[in-house]
C-alpha cells in the first residue's frame, strides 16, 4: 500500500521553455507532494538558469495557459506538457518598467504581453499589488497610450476588472469622460477593439458602480450608442445595445420614457431592425449574446407599460372619463350611423344602454370594469387605440354585437379586459427579464406601439373565433383559451411584421386549433387509457423505454454541452464546456469560446464519475449562495457534489430546461438513480405511446374492453371428438 501511494502523487510530464531553443525539454517526474519551488529549482539547475524566484510553471494547453500555483497543481495529469516561465513578480516587473521608461514600441511590446496574461488570476493580483492597474488607468486618463497602445491597455483593464478584485466605484469622472470620448467619436476612425472595451467598460460601470452610472447616463448620448449599431462588427453592436439596456435598466421611469421614445422613434427602430435583426437573421442568433440582448430590450420596452397595468381607475379622474366618452362617441356618432343609433339612444335616453352595448360589465360607471389589476387602465388605454386607428373595425365589432341577443354578444368591454391581461401574460409584462431568456419577436421593432398594436389584431381574431365557434358568454373561458392557442402559435412562428402575424393568425382558424388539439390528444390517447391490458402490456415495455432514454440522456452528455460561466461581476462571452468520456466513467471539462466545440484531448480538468456523491438542484446548490441575486433562473442550477473534500462540488447553470433535464437524467442514469425531470417524464409517455400504437396496429378499430374478457370454466372432461359428416 505505501508503494502504492507514492505512486499515485507522481505524474511523468514534460517541461519546455519558449524562445530558448537551446534548452533542450526536459522529461521529469513531477512529485505533487514536493512544494513547486524545489521542483522549479531542480528545472533551472538543470538548464544553468540563475534565480529560480525569478521563474514559474505554465500550463501550455491552447485554452489554458494559467500559472502553476499550490491550488490548481492538482489539474496536471500524465503526460502534461508544461512551460517554465518567468515569474508572475518578475513579468510584473518587466512589464511596468518597459511602460513606465520603454520606447513607444516596447510599450506596445509590453501591452500586447500585459493584454495577453491579465486573464490569469495569479497574474492580476501581482500586477494589481504593484500599482500596475493604477498606472494603466492614469494613463488612459491623461492620453499618453495612443494607437495599438491604447487598445491593448484598454483590453487589459476589461480582463483586469472582470476578476472582480476591484470595485468599479475607483473610477474617477476624468477617466470615465476618456472611455466616452472614445465611444462618442462620431468618426468612427478608433479600432474595433478600443469600441469594443470601451462599451463593455461602460456596462460594468452603470451596472455594477454605486455611483457613477449617472455619471455615464450624463455623458454618454443614446444616439451616439445607436450609430454604433450600424458597425458592421457584431460584437460592437452587441456591447453597444448591452449598454442601452444597461442604462434604460438603471434609469426612473421618466429616463426610462424619454429612452424609450429614442429607441421607438421609425429611424432607429429600422437601423435595429436592419443591423441587429435582418442580417442576423440567418446566423445562429438564437444562442447569442446579441439575441439576449434584444430580448432585454424588448422585456425593458414593454415593461414601461407596467405602471398603467398595476393602476386602478377612480371614477374621479378626468382623462378615464373623458376615455370612456371618446368610445361611446366613436361607436355611436360616427357619420355612417348617426341616423340609425343616434336616433335610437335619444329615444331612450339612457346612457347605460350605450354602454351595455359597448360590453361593460358594469353599465352604470363603467370606469369600474378597470378596477382589476392587472390590466387595470392600460385596457382602456388599447380600447381607445383600437377605436381612433381601426375605427371600421371598432364599430362593426360594437355593431354587430348590439343586434345580437344578449347570450350571443361578444361583449367588447369585457373581452377587451380580459385580452389585454392575456396578452400581458403571454408577454411577461412587469416580470425582470431573465439571465437565460433569448427568445424576442421581431415584430415589436417595427410599430411605434407594438403592444396597442397586437391587441387591434387580437380583438379582431377573438371576434371572429367567437363567430366561430358560435359561442354564448358561458363559453367565455373557452374561447380565450382557444385565443391564447392562436396568439402563442402565431407569435412562435416569429412574424417578421404585424402584417404577418395578422395572416397568420388568420390560417389559425378555430377549426385548425381544434384539428391541432385532436392531433396532440389522439397521441396521448393510448398513454392516457386505462384498459387493464394496455396497462399491462405498458408496464412490460416500460424498463426498455426507460433504457432508450437513459441511453439518449448519455449520448448528450458523451456529446458535451457548453455552459455560461457565472461570477460575483459581470462577465460576457465566457463559457466552459463539459462531456463525458465514452466509457461513461470520466467527465471532462475546461474552458472554451462562444463557438467552439472542445474534444476530449482539449479538455484539461477531468473528474471521475465514482468520485461524485450526488447531484442538487436550485437552490440548495452551494453556488446559488454566492451568485445570489445574479441569477434569475435558479431553477436551471445544478451541482454535482464530490466526495473528495478538497473539492466539494461542481456546479452548472443550464441555458435553458432542456439541457437542465438531460444532464440531471443523466447524471441519475450514471449514478443508478431514478430520472425524475420533466422532460424524462413527457419523453417516456411519447415514446411509450408510440411504441404501444405501433404493437396494436393490428388490433386498428378494434375496441379495447376496459378489462380482459374472463376465461371460461375447465369443462367436465376432455373427451372431444370430430365428428366428419
Amino acid at each position: 500500500m505505501p508503494s502504492a501511494t507514492k505512486d499515485s502523487t507522481i505524474l511523468k510530464i514534460a517541461v519546455e521553455m519558449l524562445n530558448a531553443p537551446d534548452k533542450v525539454p526536459q522529461l521529469i517526474e513531477f512529485d505533487q507532494s514536493q512544494p513547486l519551488s524545489s521542483i522549479i529549482q531542480l528545472l533551472c539547475k538543470a538548464w544553468g538558469l540563475p534565480d529560480p524566484n525569478n521563474y514559474a510553471l505554465q500550463f501550455s494547453e491552447s485554452n489554458n495557459q494559467n500559472y502553476i500555483t499550490e491550488k490548481n497543481r492538482n489539474e496536471i495529469k500524465n503526460g502534461s506538457v508544461l512551460r517554465l516561465e518567468q515569474s508572475p513578480a518578475k513579468t510584473v516587473q518587466d512589464i511596468l518598467s518597459k511602460i513606465n521608461t520603454g520606447t513607444e514600441s516596447e510599450q506596445t511590446q509590453a501591452l500586447i504581453k500585459l493584454s495577453a496574461v491579465s486573464s490569469d488570476l495569479t497574474f492580476a493580483l501581482e500586477f494589481i499589488n504593484k500599482k500596475g492597474l493604477s498606472l494603466i488607468i492614469s494613463n488612459i486618463e491623461t492620453g499618453k497610450f495612443k494607437g495599438a497602445a491604447l487598445k491593448y491597455a484598454l483590453v487589459t483593464f476589461v480582463e483586469l476588472m472582470d476578476h472582480g478584485i476591484i470595485s468599479w466605484d475607483i473610477l474617477e469622472n476624468q477617466f470615465i469622460n476618456k472611455v466616452v470620448s472614445f465611444v462618442s467619436n462620431q468618426a468612427n476612425t478608433q479600432d474595433a477593439k478600443i469600441i469594443q472595451s470601451c462599451l463593455s467598460i461602460l456596462e460594468n460601470i452603470v451596472l455594477n458602480s454605486s455611483g457613477k452610472n449617472s455619471h455615464v447616463e450624463k455623458e454618454i448620448t443614446i444616439p451616439s450608442l445607436i450609430s454604433h449599431l450600424e458597425n458592421s462588427d457584431r460584437i460592437i453592436q452587441q456591447n453597444a445595445i448591452a449598454l442601452i439596456n444597461a442604462i434604460f435598466s438603471k434609469a426612473d421611469m421618466t429616463k426610462r420614457k424619454t429612452i424609450a421614445a429614442t429607441l421607438c422613434s421609425k429611424q432607429v427602430r429600422n437601423k435595429i431592425y436592419e443591423n441587429l435583426i435582418t442580417k442576423n437573421i440567418s446566423k445562429e442568433t438564437s444562442v447569442t449574446e446579441l439575441a439576449h440582448q434584444l430580448y432585454v430590450l424588448q422585456t425593458l420596452t414593454l415593461g414601461l407599460l407596467e405602471p398603467r397595468m398595476r393602476q386602478r381607475a377612480d371614477s374621479q379622474e378626468q382623462e378615464s372619463q373623458e376615455k370612456i366618452k371618446e368610445l361611446r362617441k366613436f361607436a355611436f356618432e360616427s357619420d355612417n350611423n348617426t341616423n340609425i343609433e343616434v336616433t335610437t339612444r335619444r329615444q331612450t335616453g339612457s346612457l347605460s344602454k350605450d354602454f351595455k352595448k359597448l360590453g361593460f360589465k358594469c353599465e352604470l360607471d363603467p370606469i369600474k370594469d378597470f378596477n382589476e389589476t392587472p390590466p387595470g387602465v392600460l385596457a382602456l388605454d388599447c380600447m381607445l387605440y383600437f377605436a381612433r386607428n381601426y375605427r371600421e373595425d371598432y364599430t362593426k365589432i360594437v355593431l354587430r354585437n348590439s343586434c345580437r341577443a344578449d347570450e350571443l354578444e361578444c361583449p367588447f368591454g369585457k373581452t377587451s379586459v380580459e385580452l389585454v391581461k392575456l396578452l400581458c401574460e403571454i408577454l411577461y409584462i412587469g416580470e425582470a427579464p431573465s439571465e437565460q431568456g433569448q427568445t424576442y419577436h421581431p415584430l415589436f421593432f417595427t410599430h411605434d406601439h407594438p403592444f396597442e398594436e397586437l391587441f387591434c389584431i387580437c380583438i379582431v381574431l377573438l371576434n371572429k373565433s367567437w363567430k366561430e365557434m358560435r359561442a354564448t358568454t358561458e363559453d367565455f373561458v373557452k374561447v380565450l383559451s382557444v385565443v391564447r392557442e392562436q396568439i402563442t402559435r402565431a407569435l412562435a412562428a416569429a412574424p417578421k411584421s404585424f402584417d404577418k402575424f395578422r395572416q397568420k393568425v388568420k390560417e389559425l382558424t378555430y377549426n385548425e386549433i381544434t384539428h391541432l388539439w385532436q392531433q396532440e390528444r389522439t397521441n396521448r390517447e393510448v398513454w392516457e387509457s386505462h384498459a387493464k391490458p394496455i396497462v399491462e402490456l405498458k408496464e412490460k415495455i416500460t424498463p426498455e423505454i426507460i433504457d432508450l432514454i437513459q441511453q439518449q440522456r448519455l449520448g448528450v452528455l458523451v456529446g458535451g454541452t457548453r455552459f455560461k460561466k457565472y461570477m460575483k461581476i459581470n462577465r460576457k462571452d465566457k463559457f466552459w464546456f463539459v462531456r463525458l468520456s465514452p466509457n461513461h466513467k470520466i467527465l471532462h471539462y475546461g474552458e472554451c469560446d462562444e463557438k467552439s466545440t472542445p474534444s476530449l484531448e482539449e479538455l484539461s480538468a477531468k473528474l471521475a464519475v465514482a468520485d461524485i456523491k450526488c447531484v442538487v438542484v436550485g437552490k440548495d446548490c452551494p453556488h446559488m449562495k454566492d451568485l445570489k441575486g445574479k441569477i434569475s433562473s435558479p431553477h436551471l442550477a445544478f451541482s454535482l457534489i464530490l466526495k473528495a473534500a478538497e473539492v466539494p462540488s461542481l456546479d452548472f447553470v443550464a441555458p435553458d430546461e432542456q439541457i437542465f433535464d438531460y444532464w440531471t437524467d443523466g447524471i441519475n442514469a450514471l449514478l443508478k438513480e431514478k430520472m425524475t425531470s420533466k422532460s424524462f417524464e413527457n419523453d417516456l409517455e411519447t415514446l411509450l405511446s408510440m411504441d404501444i400504437k405501433v404493437r396494436l396496429l393490428d388490433a386498428e378499430g378494434i375496441d379495447i374492453p376496459q378489462n380482459p374478457p374472463q376465461i371460461p370454466p375447465e369443462p367436465e372432461d376432455y373427451d372431444f371428438y370430430y365428428e366428419n359428416n
